[in-house]
């Protein structure tokens, strides 16, 4: 069963091909259950970005070129479902400036970009691509190792947007199989995982990094919880976002 999770987990969160039947089993509302291994994901999938960077930069492509590499691999590894995320979390929070949270959550399930989707989509996108650029002094394996490291922070803190939070909708999206479901022993497991692998590949420096991360998606959590009342599937696929960028940030300001 706990394979299952971790292969129902990889299925859900990544667009690799994952069989189906490593996958059978686990019932929607079992999916809480994978959310320890998300740091374990991160892991898969910033190393196979991170070497993406690697393999373009070392190679003649350059670190602007690897840059962009690392950033497209991330959303094509996942098929851009975070980034969905935050365009549909910018464009409900800052057009509805106006509107009363019934409203605002009415705007949520609109699948149309807008404008501030599509500015959210560029700045967070422009912001991951320039900071790898201005990590890229680092040695090429440490680099890839604090590459790597973005995706796990991302993902292990994601966990505090559902841990004791609501769901802000009235009908039930994926998000409502995690929001409010993890418990405090799933909760602590997931960032203590996500510790210890950042611990292994960035030291000191990247722990650091990922505490300061955690406080900022803290933060957001309840910022979101304030002005929609609760959590959403697309906050929380902007808090993903946001970590990588946060860790990334952090990392040059040290």
């Amino acid at each position: 069963m706990r394979l299952n999770l971790f292969w129902v987990t990889m299925q859900f969160m990544t667009r690799l091909p994952i069989p189906e039947k490593w996958a059978r089993g686990v019932h929607f509302r079992q999916y809480w259950r994978g959310v320890p291994n998300f740091p374990l994901i991160g892991l898969i999938v910033g190393g196979l970005a991170g070497l993406i960077f690697i393999s373009i930069s070392q190679f003649g492509g350059g670190v602007y070129i690897g840059a962009i590499g690392y950033v497209l691999a991330l959303a094509l590894l996942t098929g851009g479902l975070h980034l969905d995320g935050v365009a549909n979390t910018c464009n409900d929070l800052f057009t509805a400036h106006k509107h009363k949270r019934e409203k605002m959550r009415e705007m949520i399930r609109d699948n149309r970009l807008g404008t501030y989707g599509s500015l959210g989509l560029i700045f967070c996108i422009s912001l991951k691509t320039l900071a790898v650029f201005e990590l890229s002094y680092y040695p090429p394996l440490h680099l890839l190792a604090l590459l790597t490291c973005a995706p796990i922070v991302g993902r292990a803190a994601v966990v505090l947007l559902m841990y004791g939070q609501r769901y802000a909708h009235e009908d039930m999206g994926m998000g409502s199989y995690y929001i409010g479901q993890v418990t405090s022993s799933s909760t602590i497991l997931t960032l203590l995982g996500g510790s210890v692998l950042v611990m292994a590949l960035g030291n000191w420096q990247g722990l650091s990094a990922m505490m300061m991360t955690f406080l900022v998606i803290y933060g957001l959590a309840f910022y979101f919880n304030y002005r929609l009342g609760g959590q959403t599937d697309g906050t929380l696929g902007a808090s993903i976002e946001a970590g990588e960028v946060i860790f990334l940030l952090a990392m040059i300001w040290q």
